[in-house]
């Protein structure tokens, strides 16, 4: 059987007693499956299936097969009274509704994409509606894959519905190409405002200026070019008035459903760049004052921040004001999705990945509010910060053959910036398992150079306790690496060889306390005995005879001698 006469619909229940509503339509029963499985393991709904349906080209009749069902099982319902079966959509008019050429897009996916063309396009320029029809069974498989949902949830059948739909496609159709036999405007930036404003009275104004707007768009060779075309039209827009209003309000139309279809938002910030990229990208384009401000003012966000291109540069400032409101909020919800998602920010590179995500955290939370909600942007997040504490995102992150202080700063590292209480803990058990290890205590006590060592875990002591993890999580960790430096000290008698040194009593007291603070190694029972011996040689003779001849250094030490005081 031809595969163009079978696809692959997705329905959910998003809780036990909803009923089953159409989640996507696929020609490829892989992607129908990955979506399913997908959709369960995310929690997004009760109950998922995937149905099979295969177009009779004998009947024009479509044949259902459930090939995957998961989740609660199906309850039986209570008998209600039968629903209206009139559909949604009734009229010619209905199918320009923003949520109705959100259904087109879906159920006409494929045959756009490769059009290069969004819904608004498709109902604006009979060209694209000729190409449609000519192109045999798209229209009936678009129809089908409507007319069966909503059959199920109108208490229809499959075969009225079908009938109404097909009216309502064949009446649209006619309605288009009626009005290009009659002449619909065209337009160029030239004559836009001009157009709009003799427009702006027309009941049917929008539809009018839309097909005008839509034909301009016929050039374009990609979504950028697109874009390009759209924007010359805004900058001719009239300068004020409902006329401007009414120009803009269509301009919009096309342009959000460019941003969002994936490609062709990929197409305008730069579709060479990796997923972390693209992220950055898209949030430098709908926050642009916000982000480059904060470009300036830290280096972290800078670091990852691609440069936009000079045409996406334009689309930013535009959607700095409020006209474009709608094209800023979808690519808010893009960058929501794909930071929520499973593909990796960078799969190369794991350690960039944690600096791109540290970059956007800091540049969606400064523009929250204006491009998305704080507690979305930290639900994402949180999302994101669970993939960076499982096993192989670690394994990979910490590589091999690295000594494990390199890897205990790159867990902590990763600790800090993660967020959700879940995942703080998870990270605080991949360091905790590291710092517990008997290799890590072999290879910090099997040193030549001692003194480096415990400085070295004197700085993972102080970092532990700074990269978000509660006290009942850090303070064991301390304690473990305060019992590390106590051997390594003991091993090389780092504090007595100090004490007794031939140096000036000064310098060996200077020592002495940094040692007993914690600065150049961690506290615990080293840090003790450098504190016990301090005291002791800062009452010596020696030392204050040194201490009257250097006025200058009374001040340091006194200061040290505070910290080691409250170390202890």
């Amino acid at each position: 059987m031809p595969t163009a006469n079978v696809h692959f619909e997705v329905f959910v229940r998003r809780y036990p007693d909803s009923s089953w509503a159409l989640k996507t339509a696929t020609d490829v029963r892989e992607t129908a499956l990955d979506e399913a499985n997908d959709i369960m393991r995310r929690g997004q709904a009760a109950a998922v299936r995937v149905m099979r349906e295969i177009l009779d080209p004998a009947t024009g009749e479509f044949q259902s097969l459930t090939i995957l069902s998961l989740g609660v099982p199906e309850q039986r319902r209570k008998i209600r009274a039968p629903e209206p079966t009139e559909p949604l959509c009734v009229s010619p008019q209905d199918l320009y509704t923003c949520h109705a050429r959100e259904r087109i897009g879906r159920l006409l996916e494929t045959w756009l994409e490769r059009h290069e063309a969004t819904p608004f396009e498709l109902l604006h320029r009979p060209d694209l509606v000729e190409q449609l029809e000519a192109s045999g069974v798209e229209i009936a498989h678009a129809v089908q894959k409507i007319a069966t949902p909503e059959a199920h949830s109108r208490g229809s059948t499959v075969a009225e519905m079908t009938a109404v739909f097909k009216s309502l496609s064949e009446r649209a159709i006619e309605r288009l190409m009626r009005d290009a036999r009659k002449g619909l405007p065209q337009v160029t930036p030239e004559t836009f405002a001009k157009t709009a404003q003799h427009l702006v009275r027309d009941p049917e104004g929008a539809y009018r200026l839309g097909c005008a707007v839509a034909a301009s768009l016929a050039p374009g060779e990609s979504w950028s070019e697109k874009v390009g075309l759209l924007l010359d039209l805004a900058d001719k827009a009239p300068e004020q008035g409902a006329a401007r209003t009414l120009a803009l309000a269509v301009i919009a139309e096309p342009l959000e459903e460019i941003v969002r279809h994936e490609k062709g938002l990929d197409n305008v910030v730069g579709g060479s760049l990796d997923l972390g990229g693209r992220l950055a990208a898209m949030s430098r384009l709908a926050a642009a004052d916000v982000v480059d401000q904060l470009v300036k003012l830290e280096p972290s966000v800078a670091k990852v921040m691609p440069e936009l291109s000079a045409r996406a540069k334009r689309l930013a400032k535009w959607l700095n004001c409020e006209d474009f409101t709608g094209v800023r909020a979808a690519i808010g919800q893009r960058i929501l999705r794909d930071l929520g998602g499973q593909r990796r920010l960078r799969p190369t590179d794991p350690v960039s990945e944690i600096d791109v995500i540290r970059g956007l955290a800091m540049a969606l939370t400064a523009a929250s509010g204006k491009l998305l909600p704080l507690d979305q942007v930290q639900a994402a997040f949180g999302a994101r910060s669970k993939m960076l504490v499982a096993r192989d995102f670690v394994e990979v992150y910490l590589g091999e053959d690295n000594e494990v202080q390199d890897e205990a700063e790159a867990l902590i590292w990763l600790t800090e910036n993660i967020i959700g209480a879940a995942n703080k803990r998870e990270a605080g058990r991949w360091l905790s398992s590291l710092i517990f290890s008997l290799r890590f205590e072999r290879e910090n006590r099997e040193t030549h150079h001692p003194a480096p060592r415990l400085a070295g875990l004197a700085k993972l002591q102080r970092a532990v306790a700074r990269c978000g993890l509660i006290e009942e999580a850090y303070r064991p960790i301390q304690l473990k690496l305060g019992e590390i430096g106590d051997m390594v000290e003991a091993d090389a008698r780092l504090v007595a060889s100090t004490a007794q040194a031939s140096t000036p009593a000064l310098s060996r007291l200077t020592a002495l306390l940094k040692i007993a603070s914690g600065e150049t190694c961690p506290l615990g029972p080293a840090a003790d005995r450098a504190r016990a011996e301090a005291l002791k040689l800062a009452r010596a003779p020696d030392t204050r005879a040194e201490l009257t001849t250097a006025p200058d250094q009374v001040d340091a030490i006194r200061d040290l001698l505070k910290h080691a005081a409250l170390a202890a």
